[in-house]
């Protein structure tokens, strides 16, 4: 069976595709010869009921400054897709909620990774706090005296906005910090929403260990160590990639998302663990997958689609070349009215 893959993401230009995931997982739909369509989010229309995108053909090549070909744009029918990639990045924004509700206008045998309205429900800072017993101690919020009375219980803290996104904005803070007063000034007048405060873990000068799950199960890791003189590990920020394994407290983490994610359809997440303690659920645009085949771990990629096989093996009884891949967990939990299984 030849999928057509319609992929919505940021400008495909502007890409690294060094460290991209999205490229990643392009490159392995076309290594499956399956077809691929490309548009950005500002492409997509509503009409009758019907969603229309102004897409274009893509062919991918992992090829520095020669990655990308496009075919004559057009509209197409999203409803003649088989597979959406929902892979546009943060912020986090009303444009960003806007297009999981147009999306979910599509028939449910179109397979859109991850799940628009999972994804909605279940922002990065928020979907986490339903796992406390996992968490350092977090409040969200953006009152100054319940700021201050968390400081005066943990002594150093994290603050960050509650949609931030690849490290931006992130600051060490206590109560004795001279500057926290002028930082809250600033964060009161820059983001309307609350803010994440969380008990600052010095085991993150070891790493942040960025997990991914596929379909509810872990599939791949890496270590990610923040650069001299700054608490940010993501990549993007300085931080080095480093291979590693799943101690078993990561792995309890884990297993009690697992089922979770699997629920929702967020079959591509990606959590961040320091110090054994979750502090992030990433199911908006994942990344990670092209650090850990580099590091010589598994590929990720790979894994995913053959996850995506196996949902329509199971939705619509598709078959491919190979048969029937491996599939973890149970594959005829029910439908929901999106069609993820």
């Amino acid at each position: 069976m030849i999928l057509t893959v319609a992929v919505q993401m940021d400008p495909i230009d502007k890409i690294n595709i060094e460290g991209d995931s999205t490229f990643a997982l392009l490159l392995e739909a076309r290594s499956r010869g399956y077809r691929l369509i490309y548009y950005t989010p500002d492409k997509l229309s509503l009409r009758a009921g019907r969603v229309f995108a102004d897409a274009a053909p893509l062919d991918v090549f992992d090829v520095a400054g020669a990655y990308f070909k496009l075919g004559e744009r057009g509209q197409m029918d999203l409803a003649d897709a088989d597979v959406i990639l929902l892979r546009q990045d943060p912020p986090f924004d009303i444009a960003y909620i806007t297009s999981t509700h147009l999306l979910e206008h599509l028939p449910a045998r179109v397979l859109i990774v991850n799940d628009p309205a999972s994804v909605r429900n279940a922002p990065e800072k928020l979907f986490v706090m339903n796992f406390p017993d996992l968490m350092p101690a977090t409040i969200i919020t953006r009152d100054r005296a319940s700021i201050e009375a968390f400081l005066d219980e943990h002594g150093e803290a994290v603050m960050k906005p509650l949609h931030g996104h690849g490290g931006a904005a992130v600051f060490k803070i206590s109560r004795s910090d001279p500057n926290f007063g002028s930082l809250y000034d600033l964060f009161l007048t820059s983001f309307r929403e609350p803010w994440v405060v969380q008990h600052f873990l010095p085991q993150v000068a070891k790493g942040d260990k960025r997990i991914i799950l596929v379909d509810g199960v872990a599939a791949g890791a890496l270590n990610r160590v923040p650069a001299q003189n700054d608490i940010r590990s993501n990549l993007a920020r300085g931080g080095a990639a480093a291979a590693t394994e799943l101690t078993a407290r990561e792995q309890h983490i884990c297993d009690v998302l697992g089922p979770e994610l699997k629920k929702r359809g967020l079959l591509f997440a990606g959590i961040d663990v320091i110090g054994g303690y979750l502090t992030e659920i990433n199911v908006t645009s994942p990344t990670g997958i092209r650090a850990v085949k580099k590091l010589g771990g598994p590929d990720v990629a790979a894994a995913i689609w053959d996850a995506i096989e196996g949902k329509l093996i199971t939705s619509r009884g598709l078959s491919f070349p190979n048969g029937q891949p491996k599939l973890s967990g149970d594959v005829d939990a029910p439908r929901n009215r999106r069609g993820v299984l």
